[in-house]
């Protein structure tokens, strides 16, 4: 009998459904991108990637693992956008419910429509926070509103939605947006105060999306619509730990790699995103802590410890 393959060939007892307080669902999905193809090839590039990295964080002094991690069948729907972000939507839903913390890795990002959908149907005053170089507002693109050009249209008009890292887009989109709520790239280069001001646009609590072609194509050429201008490494980890440290991170999707059979690291770039994510989040719970609830707020030790100091110097 064959053995399920595990998130990173973590050892089963860490891997099961019943055990594990973490969900990754991956979803080999590009219906609708315009430019360079490959996303759905994204997160089998993801895990092999995951598959030889190393499972202890240095910074976190911590092993995420070992709060379980299940990996979910990879959702592969291609009947029609609309098909596949409903399936999403369920399988979300369903399981956000069965109190697992739900993550997913696309696939273009389309995928994250239904995975906000559920989210936003689960939990009150929800934010999302979109790290991104496109804003992805268009109402409608090429005959769909399941495009990944809109992306976060649903978001803005029903959730708190703060975008950051934004460098493209069409002069309709600046229409849609709450300009209150978005931290330009060009600004962000220039703005010593852009964490603490779009940690203080969100809410308690926040869903990230998180396309990759927020990074500088420097560090992240492998997506499908790679722009210059984007955010390095550590500056995108001070952010993501202060938005874990400080508001009850639910859920969070990672998308838009295109993985280059000449270049891998970029899919190592993205393992490794999605281990600290997990790493920040699960940062203070023990491991035997069956009862935890995935979804109380952060300690103050948790903030202590991961709050970037403005003023160490």
């Amino acid at each position: 009998m064959k053995t399920k393959k595990t998130y990173a060939g973590i050892p089963e007892e860490y891997a099961s459904f019943e055990k594990s307080k973490i969900m990754l669902i991956p979803v080999s999905y590009d219906g609708t991108s315009t430019w360079g193809k490959g996303a759905d090839k994204g997160p089998e590039a993801f895990l092999h990637a995951s598959e030889n990295m190393e499972l202890y964080d240095i910074e976190t002094d911590s092993e995420v693992y070992k709060q379980g991690i299940y990996l979910a069948d990879s959702v592969t729907v291609n009947e029609s956008p609309e098909a596949m972000v409903n399936a999403i939507h369920e399988i979300t839903k369903t399981n956000i419910k069965r109190n697992k913390f739900i993550t997913l890795f696309g696939g273009e990002h389309s995928i994250s429509i239904g995975a906000m959908r559920a989210f936003n149907e689960c939990f009150d005053n929800l934010t999302v926070l979109q790290i991104d170089a496109h804003a992805d507002l268009r109402k409608e693109y090429e005959g769909s509103k399941y495009n990944h050009a809109c992306a976060l249209y649903e978001a803005n008009q029903n959730t708190n939605l703060v975008q950051v890292g934004i460098r493209s887009m069409e002069a309709i989109e600046r229409t849609e947006m709450n300009e209150d709520n978005v931290f330009f790239a060009h600004d962000m280069a220039k703005d010593d105060y852009w964490v603490d001001n779009a940690i203080e646009a969100m809410g308690d609590t926040v869903y990230i999306t998180f396309d990759l072609d927020a990074f500088d194509s420097s560090i992240m050429p492998s997506t499908g619509t790679p722009e210059p201008g984007g955010l390095f490494w550590y500056e995108t980890l001070d952010f993501l730990k202060r938005v874990f440290a400080e508001k009850n991170v639910v859920g969070f999707d990672i998308v838009e790699l295109c993985p280059n059979p000449n270049d891998k690291s970029s899919d190592f770039v993205a393992a490794k995103l999605y281990y600290k994510m997990l790493s920040y989040k699960f940062l203070e719970q023990n491991e035997d802590d069956e009862n935890e609830n995935l979804y109380t707020a952060t300690s103050e030790d948790k903030i202590n410890r991961l709050k970037y100091d403005e003023d160490e110097e």
